[in-house]
């Protein structure tokens, strides 16, 4: 009963502190690749910070709040909304996030060479292909994780909503 309760009080943290960890992995890669060694506490605070906060209030948004309120109330629903929340808000975006980030940090200090206007998007879908590759298993572990949040979420609210209310005896 504790595990269920921190389950559904603090769910959207827990999803968004994975999203922090792929904002992190992802943002370690894209330095790693673009070889910038300076501003490393400045660039790991954003990618941790802002993943967080956008999973954690798109999954309270989106799936938590919904629940409570009753507009959500299909366990297959839910757990397609919190998938999704976890695959674009806490795994995808995070990635996408660390391509500026790190691009620009790249130019600032010219620690690789950055390509001409022409070749920008042909160059970063270039350097951002193993990062995706190497991000697939956090991503998806994220989307699974989420996924199944919203499925014990769901299971919780329905069990609480059939409990009779506290000093109610039932003859």
């Amino acid at each position: 009963p504790h595990l269920l309760r921190n389950l559904l009080e603090y769910g959207s943290t827990y999803i968004g502190l994975n999203a922090a960890l792929c904002g992190l992995i992802a943002n370690s890669l894209f330095r790693r690749i673009l070889h910038v060694t300076e501003a490393r506490i400045a660039a790991s605070l954003p990618m941790a910070v802002i993943p967080f906060l956008t999973t954690t209030v798109s999954y309270q948004s989106f799936v938590s709040l919904p629940l409570s309120t009753g507009e959500l109330n299909c366990e297959t629903c839910t757990m397609t909304r919190s998938g999704l929340v976890g695959l674009v808000m806490g795994g995808l975006y995070p990635v996408l996030l660390a391509i500026p980030l790190n691009g620009g940090l790249a130019a600032r200090y010219g620690s690789t060479p950055l390509p001409d206007k022409g070749n920008i998007l042909n160059y970063w879908i270039r350097v951002s292909k193993p990062v995706f590759r190497k991000m697939l298993f956090p991503i998806l572990l994220q989307t699974v994780l989420a996924a199944y949040l919203g499925s014990r979420q769901y299971k919780l609210l329905v069990k609480a909503l059939q409990l009779p209310e506290p000093g109610l005896e039932t003859h």
